[in-house]
Parts: C-alpha cells; structure tokens; sequence
C-alpha cells in the first residue's frame, strides 16, 4: 500500500516539493564566498578559503557571470536565519514545547509553530525537523523568479543591441566590416587576437542616452549594471551572451581587478616637464591642450592617439611602415612607422592645420618616438611636455581612449594593415559616441577631412566653444 494521495499537504501544509538531491550549500557561505572574490582571490582559493570544492567554486563564478548579484548583503532578521533553525532544532530535541522554543530564541509562537510544520521534512511519512532540510526549503519557496526587464520589453532590448553591436561607418555612412574574427567560444578576454569591430557603446552611456533619446517614455529605462548582468549571469537570457564580444574588455565573466605593474619608458632628451605645464591645460578650462601616446601591434605597427583635454576630441595617426624598410639593424633607421621623424611628421600633419589657438601644447610620455619633439615645436608652434616616468595617470584621458580604442585594434594584431580612412572611421566612432562629462549627449562628430587634422572644417564646439 502506497501514501495516500495528499499526504505531506496535509502534514505539512505545503505542497509537495521535489528535492534536486543533496540540499546546496547555504546562502551565507555563498555570500563569505564572493566576499573573498572581493578581496582579489581566484574562485579557487576563496572556495578553498570557506570550505567549499574548487568545483563548486567555479560553478558559482561561471554561473553569476563573476557577479555577486546581491549574495554580499546578509538577509534581514525578518525570517529565520540558518542559526536560528539550528537552535530550533537543538531545543526540539531536548523536548521543548513551541512556546519555549519562542521565548529562548525571541520570535512568535506562530512561527516556531508554522517552521516546524512546513520545513520539516517527511521521509518515512512523518515530520521530523532537520535544519539543513529546513534551510533548504525555505530558500527554495522564497525564491521570486522576476523577468528581466530587457528580456520583456522588445523596443529596449533592440536599442541596447543596436548600440552594442551595431556597425561601424565612415562619416560618409558606408560600413566598414573589420577584421575577420574567429567564432566566439564564450570564454574568457580574447588575448592577442583580431575582434569585431562595433558601435560598441558601453551600457553606461546605453543607460545615460536613454534619457535624452526618451525623455517622456520611462518605459525605456534600464541601468548599466541590468545590461552587464543580462550579458554575465547565466539564465537571465535577455541578450546574447555572445555580445560580451562588443564590450571594452571583451570579457565574458566579470573577474576582480588586479594590480599590474608598469614598465618605465625611455628617457627623452632635453624634454620639458609637466610640472612646468600650464595651468590651464590641467583645469581644462581652454581647449587647445592634446595628450598622445602610442598603441603598438604585432611588428612594432603602431597607431599614434591624440585627445584634446577640454572636448576630448580624437584624432588618429597613422603610421606606415616608410618606404623599403628592410631588416631592422642595431642603432639604425627605424623600419615601422613608430620611428620619431615619423611620428613628428604624422602629429604636425595632424595639428598642424589647426588654428593657434587649438595647438597650444602635447603631453606625452618619455617614449623615444617623441625625441624629435624640439624640432616638432619649431615647425607647429606647439609646446611639447613630458610625463613623469612611470606615471600614466598624469595622461588620464588619454589612457583611457587608448583602452577603448583596444576594442578595434587589440594586442598582439598587426596594426599596420589599416588605412588612413579606416582610422578616420574609427576615430569617427569614437567621437560620436556619447560621454558620462557631457551628461549623456553624444561628442561632436567629424567629417573626414575633420578626422584628419584640418582645422578650417572642424565643429564648431571644437574650435573654441565654451565646454559644456
């Protein structure tokens, strides 16, 4: 003879659920773990740490997408906690009635009373309260599934993906397709390997615009970090996981920062400080201010960025290889483009057309590219200052427009494979793309001539406006 049908709802109140096997881990020891991930260790070792398996670790890591997803902030003392359920059970069976168990652990009868009933559980057909099991179920029933935003609304989810993955044009409007990239594996930062190129908005500036572009529809709201979670956390299911692919990093797990550190740069002769630099350069307060620096590809290829510091308006060099470069030789004439005539002619090819007022100083660091920068003073006008050594932040903006232009060229490709439109086009990209200083609206757009340096046909904003 079986149960009879019905038999645990009547015991315990509660409909019969069906266990997945051997009750998980609690919720607490899944919040030490991410507390641990907080602190800078691997999922490994934090899972070693709060006496986990490795493999349980990993799991959590690659199922939250590196994303803690609320486990850090503790539950409140509304409901039972796992302590209070271990106390339950130790009074329960030393024989003390619900009104004693109440007193001693500060809560009503009516819930000693209905934990006992509900939670316990009912192998063999009668209750009997564990407060694993207990734990357990009460985690299982208050588990509230809620629809991603992203995932219900159609028009939202088309605007995050259109500006996500959307492609990249020239300033005439035709498209520029890119690299051929390999078939994204879902793993990890792509090292060293060619990316698809994209509009490649970050869900930052995705949640910021939605407010200029729809001021009167709250409808279309989404913060940035919904945006990362539907990309990172398996089951959200709103966007493709595959468009991990268009952010910054590339990355398709969120990981802890680590520390990295930096290698010096070459001394430059004769150079002038940064300390001796205006004030006016570092309060942005006039335009007319540019920070550059090198990105380098496969072969010493390398493409020079220039930002103004005021508009943080980009401009970008290109730098071919001169003509019948050979084998490269100790001590003589460069081979790439990164060589320093080469760069002081692609940076007063550049700047050069602008107006005076647009050209009043470059801060740079001490990489030797930059050795012929007394000479690039006499030809422009323009002051040249140099950071000091192993001190990138004193180029911040431009620091980081060379990260997000990483996402179009990264490590470890050859760099000197794109032509000078595709550069504007990029540049093009990145200048119309919006920005947090200018709340939410996007930065002047230029023209291809404008790309290039030629100061007559720049935006007017660029030319002397006040910043916003």
């Amino acid at each position: 003879m079986g149960r009879p049908a019905g038999w645990m709802k009547e015991l315990t109140g509660r409909s019969a659920m069906k266990s997945p096997g051997h009750p998980s881990h609690r919720r607490d020891v899944e919040r030490w773990f991410w507390r641990e991930v907080a602190k800078g260790l691997s999922s490994e070792d934090a899972a070693a740490v709060v006496g986990v398996s490795q493999a349980a670790g990993s799991r959590w890591f690659r199922e939250r997408g590196g994303m803690a997803t609320l486990l850090r902030d503790p539950s409140s003392c509304r409901y039972l906690c796992f302590e209070e359920r271990e106390e339950i059970a130790l009074l329960r069976a030393e024989g003390k009635g619900v009104r004693e168990i109440a007193r001693s652990i500060g809560r009503s009868p009516s819930t000693i009373s209905r934990e006992l009933r509900r939670n316990a559980a009912t192998r063999g057909g009668k209750l009997e309260y564990r407060p694993s099991v207990a734990q357990w179920k009460a985690e299982m029933v208050a588990a509230r599934p809620k629809t991603a935003k992203l995932a219900a609304n159609e028009a939202l989810r088309e605007y995050v993906e259109q500006r996500l993955s959307g492609q990249v044009r020239r300033p005439d409007g035709s498209a520029v397709a890119g690299p051929t990239v390999k078939a994204w594996k879902g793993r990890g930062k792509p090292h060293r390997a060619d990316r698809r190129w994209a509009r490649a908005w970050s869900p930052e500036q995705i949640s910021a615009r939605l407010r200029v572009d729809f001021p009167d529809d709250p409808s279309m709201r989404v913060s940035h970090e919904a945006i990362y979670q539907s990309l990172f956390v398996q089951g959200r299911g709103a966007l493709a996981r595959e468009l991990t692919a268009c952010l910054r990093t590339g990355r398709a797990l969120r990981v802890p920062r680590a520390r990295v550190g930096q290698r010096g740069k070459g001394h430059v002769n004769d150079e002038v400080m940064i300390s001796q630099r205006p004030a006016e350069a570092a309060d942005r307060a006039v335009p007319g201010h540019w920070e550059g620096d090198l990105i380098i590809g496969t072969g010493r290829s390398a493409i020079g960025t220039l930002v103004e510091r005021t508009s943080r308006f980009t401009l970008l060099l290109h730098l071919p290889a001169p003509d019948g470069a050979g084998a490269r030789v100790k001590h003589g004439p460069a081979v790439t483009g990164a060589g320093a005539e080469q760069v002081r002619d692609a940076i007063a090819g550049q700047l050069g057309g602008l107006p005076e007022h647009l050209r009043r100083s470059l801060t740079w660091d001490q990489g030797k590219e930059m050795a012929q920068h007394a000479r690039l003073r006499i030809d422009t006008g323009l002051e040249v200052y140099f950071c000091d050594p192993q001190s990138p932040w004193q180029r911040g903006t431009n620091e980081n427009t060379n990260g997000l232009l990483r996402q179009y060229f990264p490590r470890g490709t050859d760099l000197s494979r794109h032509s000078a439109d595709d550069l504007a086009a990029v540049a093009d990209a990145l200048n119309s793309r919006p920005g947090r200083r200018s709340a939410g609206a996007p930065r002047q757009k230029c023209s291809t001539s404008e790309s290039r340096g030629v100061g007559s046909d720049a935006p007017a904003a660029f030319l002397g406006a006040p910043p916003r």
